[in-house]
């Protein structure tokens, strides 16, 4: 038995902060606004694991108003998601993600984006789809305000 999981997740672009993608740090000249870390990659993609297993969401096991998440490595608590859904008898099986943003251009750094949430997922590289896409310059990520992530998983019966 397999199991299918959606997470989306958006952040707005500010000024300050890093901006990290996929765990990893990715020269831009704003980051993005959140209280962990706000990767927006992870915190899709930790949505979608849970949902697939019925586990609530991210903001049900590591919710914003707790300080104990303030900064928090947000590819840490994707896998955290991947223990809670181990709990309940499943596996991750596939992850595919798709980044919505129109600066900067991710490609150089999609390899290193699929092997840090390939190794969190506790998969091979293989298994792991990461792509991104521009807006066209439509809508708040269109005009740079923000970055959007969509996200499905897939979980096998362990």
């Amino acid at each position: 038995m397999s199991r299918t999981g959606i997470g989306y997740d958006s952040h707005k672009l500010v000024t300050g902060r890093p901006l990290i993608l996929g765990g990893q740090t990715i020269p831009h000249s704003h980051g993005l606004a959140g209280h962990s870390d706000a990767d927006v990659v992870a915190h899709a993609l930790t949505d979608a694991i849970l949902g697939a297993a019925a586990a609530g969401d991210i903001g049900t096991h590591f919710p914003d108003t707790d300080p104990q998440w303030k900064g928090a490595d947000s590819v840490g608590l994707l896998r955290a998601a991947c223990d809670i859904v181990a709990a309940r008898g499943f596996r991750v099986a596939q992850a595919d993600v798709t980044v919505l943003l129109e600066r900067p251009r991710l490609g150089p750094h999609i390899p290193a984006m699929r092997a840090a949430l390939a190794a969190a997922l506790g998969l091979p590289v293989e298994q792991v789809s990461v792509k991104a896409k521009t807006n066209e310059g439509m809508g708040f990520v269109g005009r740079g305000e923000g970055v959007a992530t969509l996200a499905v998983a897939t979980l096998e019966v362990r």
